[in-house]
């Protein structure tokens, strides 16, 4: 069998949250935050399968309302000490078993709303170059970083103030979009086999980690709509 094309994009949702109840079924804009992930990935140019690893009937349901595949996430690796990367594998595993993988994988996080087909293909081509092997979006950071004791991290307070622009750029990883080479991935086991290459991304919504950031996402979500 003939190796599929396009990549292959896997959405981990499980059902449990402590933080926000039934979190990857909260609404922004009226969507699910699972099938705002999965209807992100479909509007992607370089994406030619879909497919939700969850444990949960209700997500389950919605993803394959929306035209994805699902694959049953055991226990085992459903609570909130699973890492992605487990689901990812497991995902993975299930789905060679159905036939040939994708070379490409975009691992794509429910808790960014806002995240766009155009920016899932400019992770994914980052792929292309003959150094990468992964690559993740990340958007620029222009502020003054300190330690807990007072210490600077990216500038020196013992010196005379900075102006921001004189900073040494530095880039905030915005934990919506990661994209890897299949095999390297299964070899390596985390999102940044190396070599790894950030991209950066403008116009970067709020990642969903509070309630306050739901909250948030959706007075954002109204604006657009209006």
């Amino acid at each position: 069998m003939a190796v599929p094309r396009g990549a292959l994009a896997l959405i981990p949702a499980r059902g449990g949250s402590k933080g926000i109840p039934g979190k990857n079924l909260q609404q922004v804009g009226g969507v699910p935050l699972v099938c705002r992930s999965i209807r992100a990935a479909q509007a992607s140019i370089a994406v030619g399968r879909v497919v939700v690893s969850t444990d949960d009937d209700a997500i389950a349901a919605a993803a394959e309302h929306e035209g994805a595949g699902v694959i049953r996430r055991p226990a085992a690796i459903a609570g909130d000490r699973a890492s992605s990367e487990s689901a990812l594998l497991h995902a993975l595993e299930q789905l060679e078993q159905q036939g040939p993988l994708e070379t490409e994988l975009v691992f794509l996080q429910c808790t960014s709303p806002f995240t766009t087909g155009e920016q899932i293909d400019a992770v994914l081509h980052a792929l292309q170059a003959d150094d990468c092997n992964s690559s993740f979006a990340v958007s620029p950071w222009h502020g003054f970083l300190w330690r807990a004791d007072g210490q600077g991290i990216n500038h020196d307070p013992a010196q005379p103030r900075q102006r921001r622009q004189d900073l040494e750029p530095a880039f905030l990883e915005t934990g919506a979009i990661y994209a890897m080479n299949v095999a390297a991935f299964r070899r390596c086991g985390s999102r940044f086999c190396p070599p790894a290459r950030p991209v950066m991304l403008e116009q970067v919504g709020p990642e969903i980690d509070t309630p306050e950031d739901l909250a948030l996402c959706r007075c954002i979500a109204a604006q657009k709509d209006e």
